[in-house]
């Protein structure tokens, strides 16, 4: 096992005054889920016979009257500003407009007050992580979280179809009000890791997962242009086309949406699974947060997301504004960006995840320093956010608040000046490339 270079370590600066004034909260509103329904994929002879074309599936419905309905868990909600696209089709418009011809058109954005997640909640936060554990798994099965000791069952998606990949679960509050979608991460062995594997190396690396020459047969595109260079046309055209989980979120969730018009959809996920969270919460304007994400402010770019302009000032950073909470902890290197380099852990099974910038905010534990913990790989699977991280109870709390109390969740911030991939030059390369010779 190749040694982690040790990092600086990220300290989370306790918030101070000369006055202690006592933060005001918004009120808190609990929400109870149950099960409701089961949403399963297309059966094998209505798969489409071009293995490229899942993002025209369509998840079914089923409603499940032989499981009791009951009260299983509550979670902690408070009024939440988002920013929608006033027409889902019309935003889809003016994105691939801006990928195709590479014109820009105005979105129509609408100001939205809804109940989301209350992230400074720890009991809300582990209940999410717990939902975000659970997309790796059935019930029953040795990796299932309970999400209360009453909980045993749960809404599955995409687990009939073993080449998609994409699956999970949906919960669905009691009063049918709030649809939780849990969306899986990365899956080492097993039916979905190759796509999985795809997915990673075409969202989070900086070009088609080249790490250096060697990788030459390992890429997931042909983009590099040589000397540091990557072509920027032809990596937004291998999203487009290759990058199936989003596409396939994307017809989940307007699917969902059509069978619950008037519920509040939040979404969360762990590593891959918060990314597409991320990027799905972005599209629609709805909560999401991800646990221990690789960063996917690139992906949003390359996607040609559009993303709402600051209320306040037009010239601040937009990817600060976007509905998503990025949750993660000091000795995970994947959500860091620094699982990178050809002797890397990840590199070595095979993964380029080479970015670290986000979107929406990040809760950032300091395991490091709390814990005492190094950085290592195997910090980042889920059992040790869970366990160790969110649910532990650390002495003095994990930061000082502005009132002197000690908090038992790091406040959320925005990543500001951050870079991805400062090494490379993107452009028309293989173009200029192509009329000079």
């Amino acid at each position: 096992m190749h040694r982690i270079v040790p990092l600086l370590l990220i300290l989370l600066a306790a918030i101070c005054s000369s006055v202690a004034v006592p933060r005001s909260k918004p009120p808190r509103t609990p929400i109870s889920f149950r099960l409701q329904h089961e949403y399963t994929g297309p059966e094998p002879h209505a798969l489409p016979e071009d293995p490229s074309d899942l993002s025209q599936l369509v998840l079914d419905r089923q409603d499940i009257g032989a499981v009791p309905s009951s009260t299983a868990f509550a979670l902690q909600a408070r009024p939440t500003t988002v920013y929608r696209p006033r027409s889902p089709v019309d935003y889809q418009h003016v994105r691939l407009r801006s990928l195709h011809a590479q014109e820009s058109e105005p979105v129509e954005w609408e100001e939205v007050q809804v109940l989301g997640p209350d992230v400074e909640d720890k009991h809300t936060l582990s209940q999410l992580a717990r939902m975000s554990g659970d997309a790796y798994a059935l019930p029953g099965r040795k990796n299932w979280y309970d999400i209360d000791p009453t909980w045993n069952t749960s809404f599955p998606f995409g687990w009939e179809d073993t080449a998609d990949g994409f699956r999970g679960h949906v919960f669905l509050s009691a009063d049918n009000s709030t649809a939780i979608l849990s969306i899986k991460g990365t899956t080492l062995q097993g039916p979905t890791s190759k796509k999985d594997k795809f997915n990673d190396n075409l969202l989070f690396s900086c070009c088609c997962a080249r790490v250096d020459f060697t990788w030459i047969f390992h890429t997931v595109c042909k983009c590099y242009a040589g000397h540091w260079r990557c072509d920027n046309t032809c990596l937004t055209d291998a999203l487009v086309q290759d990058s199936l989980f989003y596409n396939v979120g994307v017809n989940l969730i307007n699917n969902l949406t059509a069978l619950y018009p008037n519920a509040n959809v939040w979404l969360v996920g762990h590593s891959l699974g918060g990314a597409l969270a991320s990027l799905l919460g972005t599209t629609f304007g709805f909560p999401a947060v991800a646990f221990e994400s690789p960063g996917e402010r690139l992906a949003a770019q390359r996607l040609h997301l559009p993303i709402p302009p600051s209320p306040n000032d037009p010239t601040a950073n937009p990817y600060a504004h976007a509905p998503v909470t990025h949750v993660y902890h000091n000795a995970d290197p994947i959500p860091q960006g620094a699982c990178t380099g050809v002797g890397s852990p990840c590199a070595q099974a095979g993964y380029a995840l080479e970015t670290r910038c986000h979107l929406g905010k990040a809760i950032v534990y300091d395991a490091v320093g709390k814990l005492g913990w190094r950085v290592d790989i195997r910090k980042h699977v889920i059992k040790e956010v869970i366990t160790n991280v969110i649910e532990a109870e650390v002495e003095d709390g994990w930061e000082e608040d502005v009132d002197g109390s000690w908090r038992e969740v790091p406040v959320a911030r925005a990543e500001e000046d951050c870079i991805d991939c400062y090494k490379w030059e993107f452009g028309d390369f293989k173009d200029r490339d192509d009329d000079l010779a």
